[in-house]
C-alpha cells in the first residue's frame, strides 16, 4: 500500500498535519473514503459529523497519519510541540476555557485512530488537563467537589496506566466506586502509590502531559496486543495511527449525565433495533472495558428522555449518510448529547447477510444488488449458513444450564475451559476462554479460542466487539458466575475447573456444562435457510447476477 499522502514529504511540516473536525476536506482533496487513509477512522467520522452533518461533536483536532509515520522512522518531530501548542491555542479560543487555567480548565481527550477499525487495541487518555491546581479550578467551576476529585482520580490511573507504563494490577484498594478515593487525600495516596510503583510522578505541566499521551497513542500501534489484531485480520503494518485530541464532555458530571455506545441495528442478528449499552454517571472507558454492569440501550429513554429522542433522530442521519449500520460512542452531559465517535459496525455473518438485503430496498439508502454482494464476501455467506442450520441442529437438552448471560456474538461451540490468553494460545484442541472480563491484551488467546464467555461487561465491551468481528461466538455479562482459584462457580454453587468442558451458545446467552449433544434437524437444509434466513438465498443469487470482484467481509 502506498502511503505517501497528503503531508507526507521528505520535510514533513507538522502544522500541516493537525486538522481541525471542521476542516474543510473536500476543497483539501481530501473527500470521502479518502479521509481515512489521512485522518485515520475516527478522524474521518468526527470529521463527517461535524462539516458534512452539524452532528453535536465536542471541537478538536487530528493529529494526521504521517505525522505518526514520521515518529516511527525518525521520532518525535522537532515542530511538533510547536504545532501542538499552536492547536491547543485555537481550540481554548473556540471553547472559551484554557487548558491549564487553575479556575475554570479546558481538560481534553487523547485518543487513537487508526485507518481502519482496531477496537480496543490502541491507546486512549481522557481528563488530560488536570493537576493539583485545575482540579480546584474543576471544581469550582462545575460546583461538583466529587465530580472534580474523581474526574482526576481517573486521569491519574489512566495516565499511570497508559503513559507511565504501570499495570492496572498495581492499583489494589483503589475502588472507583469508594467515595474516599474521590477526594483529596484519596488522590494524595493514589498520587504517592504511583511515584512509588514507576518511580516517577504524574506530570503536573499539562503541555507536558499532552507530548507524553500522544507520544503513548504512537507508541501503542507497536505493542504486542495491536500486532497480534493485525496479524490476526491480515491488516498493513506500517498504517499507524492519528492521534484525537477533543475538549472534554463529562458523563459522570451530575444525576443528568452518563455514557453509551450504541448500533443502529442489532450487529448478531441484522435486525433493524437499536443495540447497545448505557451507564449512567460514567465515563466511555468503563462500557468499553466490560468492567462495568452496564444497562440495556433503551434505558437512556428513562433517564434523558431528551438526549434519546436525539441520539435517534442523529443515529438516523448517520445511517443515512454512510448508507451502512454505524456504531456511534456518545456522552450525555447535564441532558445535552455529544457524540465522540462513529464508524461502520462490525458485525455477525447473519447480521451482515440481513443488513446488505434490507438495505437494498430502503429508502435512503438504496443499495444496488451489486454492492449488497460487495459487502458480503463468500466466506460470510458460508459461515451464515452454518450459524443458522448448527442453530437448528441442536434439540432439547438434560443438560444443565450453569447461567444465562448476554448473547454477544451468535453461534454455539463447545470446548475445554481455560482461564488465560496464553493457555488459549498454546492450546492444540478446542478451548472456550473464560475470564472475568477481557482486555485487549487477551487478544491473542481469543484469536486461538472457539468461543469466549465472561462474567463481566456488556454488548459493547471489547471482548464482544472483537469476537462479533471475528466470528467467534461470545457470552457476556454472565453475572451469576463468579471466577474461583482454578475456575469459576454458579449461583447454585457448581464449581466448573479449567479442563471440563462446556457449551456457549452466542446467540440465546446460555452456559451448560459439558458438550451438548447436536440431534440432526431431519428438515430440508434448503427449507431451513428459507425459513430463518431467506435474505441469504436473495444475496446468493444476487452474487451470481451480480458479481462484484474483489468483495469484501
Amino acid at each position: 500500500m502506498d502511503h505517501t499522502d497528503v503531508g507526507t514529504t521528505s520535510a514533513l511540516r507538522s502544522a500541516e498535519n493537525i486538522y481541525f473536525f471542521d476542516h474543510p476536506h473536500a476543497e483539501a482533496g481530501m473527500a470521502g473514503s479518502g479521509l481515512e487513509q489521512v485522518l485515520g477512522g475516527k478522524g474521518a467520522g468526527l470529521a463527517e459529523m461535524t462539516r458534512a452533518l452539524n452532528l453535536p461533536v465536542p471541537p478538536g483536532f487530528t493529529v494526521a497519519l504521517p505525522i505518526c509515520r514520521a515518529y516511527r522512522s525518525n521520532g518525535w518531530p522537532a515542530d511538533l510541540d510547536t504545532a501542538l501548542k499552536a492547536a491547543m491555542i485555537e481550540l481554548e479560543t473556540r471553547m472559551g476555557r484554557r487548558f491549564g487555567d487553575a479556575n475554570d480548565p479546558l481538560l481534553v481527550s487523547v485518543r487513537s485512530g487508526a485507518p481502519v477499525s482496531m477496537p480496543g487495541m490502541l491507546d486512549t487518555v481522557l481528563n488530560l488537563g488536570l493537576n493539583d491546581e485545575t482540579v480546584l479550578g474543576l471544581a469550582k467551576s462545575s460546583g461538583d467537589d466529587h465530580f472534580a476529585w474523581d474526574t482526576y482520580r481517573r486521569f491519574l490511573e489512566m495516565y499511570s496506566s497508559i503513559v507511565l507504563d504501570v499495570p492496572g494490577e498495581a492499583f489494589p484498594g483503589f475502588d472507583s466506586g469508594d467515595d474516599e478515593v474521590a477526594s483529596p487525600a484519596g488522590v494524595e495516596r493514589l498520587k504517592a502509590h504511583i511515584e512509588q510503583v514507576c518511580g516517577r510522578p504524574v506530570p503536573q505541566d499539562p503541555h507536558e502531559q499532552l507530548r507524553q499521551a500522544v507520544e503513548a497513542v504512537f507508541r501503542s500501534w507497536d505493542c504486542d496486543r495491536a500486532r497480534a489484531y493485525r496479524s490476526a485480520e491480515g491488516l498493513d503494518e506500517e498504517m499507524g495511527t492519528a492521534v484525537n485530541i477533543q475538549a472534554m464532555v463529562f458523563g459522570n458530571r451530575g444525576e443528568l449525565s452518563g455514557t453509551g455506545v450504541v448500533f443502529t441495528r442489532d450487529p448478531s442478528t441484522g435486525q433493524r433495533q437499536l443495540y447497545g449499552d448505557y451507564l449512567p454517571r460514567a465515563q466511555g472507558e468503563d462500557v468499553v472495558a466490560g468492567s462495568a454492569k452496564t444497562m440495556p440501550i433503551g434505558h437512556l429513554a428513562e433517564h434523558c428522555p431528551q438526549a434519546h429522542r436525539d441520539l435517534i433522530q442523529s443515529l438516523r442521519r448517520l445511517e443515512l449518510h454512510f448508507r451502512d449500520m454505524c456504531d456511534v460512542e456518545f456522552t450525555v452531559e447535564d441532558g445535552q448529547l455529544w457524540l465522540l465517535q462513529t464508524r461502520v459496525g462490525k458485525r455477525g455473518a447473519v447480521a451482515a447477510v440481513r443488513c446488505a438485503v434490507s438495505m437494498v430496498s430502503e429508502a435512503g439508502i438504496a443499495l444496488t444488488p451489486a454492492e449488497a454482494v460487495g459487502r458480503v464476501s463468500a466466506e460470510v455467506r458460508h459461515r451464515a449458513r452454518q450459524e443458522i442450520l448448527a442453530s437448528a441442529d441442536v434439540g432439547d437438552s438434560e443438560h444443565p444450564i450453569l447461567d444465562v448471560g448476554l448473547g454477544a456474538s451468535p453461534g454455539r461451540v463447545s470446548g475445554r475451559v481455560v482461564l488465560t490468553a496464553d493457555d488459549a494460545a498454546d492450546a492444540d484442541d478446542d478451548v472456550i476462554l473464560v475470564r472475568a472480563e477481557t482486555s485487549p491484551q487477551d487478544v491473542p488467546g481469543m484469536a486461538a479460542a472457539v468461543g469466549v464467555l465472561t462474567t463481566r461487561g456488556g454488548l459493547v465491551s471489547h471482548a464482544a466487539v472483537v469476537a462479533r468481528g471475528w466470528g467467534i461466538p461470545a457470552v457476556v455479562g454472565a453475572h451469576n458466575l463468579a471466577m474461583v482459584p482454578g475456575g469459576f462457580r454458579n449461583a447454585a454453587g457448581t464449581v466448573v475447573q479449567a479442563g471440563e468442558r462446556i457449551t456457549i451458545d452466542g446467540g440465546t446467552g446460555r452456559v451448560w456444562l459439558g458438550d451438548l449433544p447436536m440431534t440432526k434437524s431431519t428438515e430440508d437444509p434448503r427449507r431451513l435457510l428459507e425459513h430463518l434466513l431467506p435474505e441469504l438465498a436473495l444475496l446468493e443469487d444476487w452474487a451470481e447476477n451480480h458479481p462484484t470482484p474483489g468483495t469484501e467481509s
